[in-house]
């Protein structure tokens, strides 16, 4: 027997859905919702509801728009024959604060056959549509570099190498600041295939 009443456990369960969250956490967001002032349940359910019907993919990119096209798409002055793949929109805003200035391509997700992703899941075919012109001189794929992100590049590799002359994958090793002596032996492996003339 509960001692809530069913709105409060459902909007527990709901909060346990999400990535990240627990019970206990789920348990802390819906009580902060009730007894917050500034945070309102009626917001945040507005903000989610336009979040469902307002947002889009960008035809191209398959970035996350409130328009037709995204505006790195239609940005004439971009390398336009040059496609970095992440796998969330939130990457495209981490590699737009570096000097990159080609296009790119979101696969919302990787191969993960337990967390049942697969091709099918993700945005493969419309990366496929993009390159199959000629027009892409070269595909750098930027996955994490775990079992998942490793998969999902030798995946692409192979179904669009024959489509693009040069397919590249981010290089990975040691971030600045780390102690090699702490780095696990995969780590330093990619650290030391990526090394580059000084």
């Amino acid at each position: 027997m509960s001692l809530l009443p069913p709105s409060i456990e459902r909007a527990i369960e709901e909060f346990t859905k999400l990535p990240g969250i627990g019970p206990k956490s789920a348990e802390r967001l819906t009580f902060h919702l009730l007894r917050s002032r500034r945070a309102s349940p009626e917001a945040l359910g507005r903000a989610l509801t336009e979040l469902k019907s307002q947002v889009q993919y960008c035809p191209d990119c398959q970035m996350v728009v409130s328009n037709e096209q995204c505006p790195l798409c239609s940005d004439a002055g971009r390398d336009q024959k040059t496609i970095l793949v992440v796998e969330e929109p939130l990457e495209v805003i981490a590699f737009e604060r570096t000097p990159y200035r080609g296009l790119y391509h979101i696969l919302h997700g990787v191969l993960s056959p337990i967390d049942g992703m697969g091709p099918e899941q993700l945005r493969i075919k419309e990366l496929v549509e993009r390159v199959r012109g000629g027009k892409i001189e070269e595909l750098i794929l930027a996955m994490d570099p775990d079992t998942e992100g490793e998969a999902t590049a030798v995946f692409l590799q192979q179904k669009l190498k024959e489509f693009v002359p040069k397919i590249t994958r981010i290089g990975h090793g040691l971030p600045m600041g780390a102690d090699i002596e702490f780095a696990d032996q995969v780590t330093l492996r990619e650290a030391l295939i990526g090394r580059r003339a000084l």
